[in-house]
């Protein structure tokens, strides 16, 4: 079944009040739904499609960069036949914030969402899913429209939805690596934002490209004591800024694994534009830097 766009997100007034709203922005949440509604670039489409994305990091910085791609399935139901490991990664390629991760060092006690609730992040031991359950989720992905249309999120609304199964990443402890997200504007990396232990107790830092710590919550504590300077950063850097020097902004995500670096994502839209910054002076900082143009072409 095709996902639906609510009325709202087709009324071509709710847009013109957005577009209007949007006009002078200032902020880096500002900016960030300015491109939302106006830069409709086919670039931005493929940065939002997960399978489409790997060809566009493979020709830009190399395939050694990408995680291994077990399959990239338009049908839910081939999940069930699948032959995997006892660790992987199953998300949807229309949109952001779902996925299935399975591997032997998952909670003994996780279980997976019911498919109603199922565009979250689950962490997961093998013996607790099931082929079945596997299709049931991904087919409840496939018929929802990520990003509500587009009035908003557009990009995702023009990604085939599919379902992509991928490699594990494990870091030093065996478990989830620490994700690396860059700030790229307009070709250059300015800040940092560091993701740890996204299923335990989950740590939220923000630095400079210099790696300065800057006093920004982004929602999570901090990490404690600090985190050293890593060994890659250069390398992961000169990666990010690579990856985003064809568009004004894109955030790049990227693992520092003990035996290389790999590619997560390219992100268009952080947070939705909502991303909080406390205190909110540094949404201003972040905003300096990027400055949108009057028509994106």
């Amino acid at each position: 079944m095709t996902p639906q766009v609510k009325w709202r997100e087709r009324s071509a007034l709710v847009r013109a009040w957005r577009l209007f709203r949007t006009r002078n922005p200032e902020s880096f949440t500002e900016k960030v739904h300015y491109k939302m509604l106006r830069d409709h670039r086919p670039l931005l489409v493929t940065f939002a499609d997960k399978a489409a994305v790997r060809d566009y990091v493979a020709a830009t910085v190399g395939e050694q960069y990408l995680p291994t791609a077990f399959a990239v399935l338009d049908d839910p139901e081939q999940l069930a036949a699948l032959s995997l490991p006892e660790a992987y990664v199953v998300k949807p390629t229309h949109g952001s914030g779902a996925a299935i991760v399975v591997s032997p060092n998952a909670p003994a006690d996780a279980v997976l969402a019911a498919p109603e609730w199922g565009w979250v992040y689950r962490h997961v031991r093998p013996e607790a899913v099931t082929g079945d359950q596997l299709v049931e989720t991904a087919a409840g992905w496939l018929s929802k429209l990520y990003g509500q249309g587009p009035n908003r999120e557009w990009a995702y609304g023009h990604v085939p939805p599919r379902v992509l199964v991928e490699e594990m990443l494990t870091g030093p402890d065996g478990g989830i690596p620490d994700d690396f997200k860059f700030f790229v504007i307009h070709g250059v990396c300015r800040y940092i934002q560091v993701d740890v232990a996204r299923f335990g107790a989950r740590t939220h830092d923000f630095y400079r490209a210099t790696w300065e710590h800057i006093p920004v919550s982004g929602g999570h504590p901090w990490a404690d004591p600090p985190r050293a300077r890593p060994a890659r950063l250069d390398q992961m850097i000169a990666l990010a800024e690579t990856l985003g020097a064809d568009t004004d902004f894109v955030r790049v995500d990227l693992y520092d694994l003990p035996d290389r670096i790999v590619f997560g994502e390219l992100t268009s839209y952080p947070g939705g534009g909502d991303g909080p910054f406390r205190p909110a002076r540094f949404d201003t900082e972040f905003g300096r830097h990027w400055t949108v143009p009057k028509r994106y072409l």
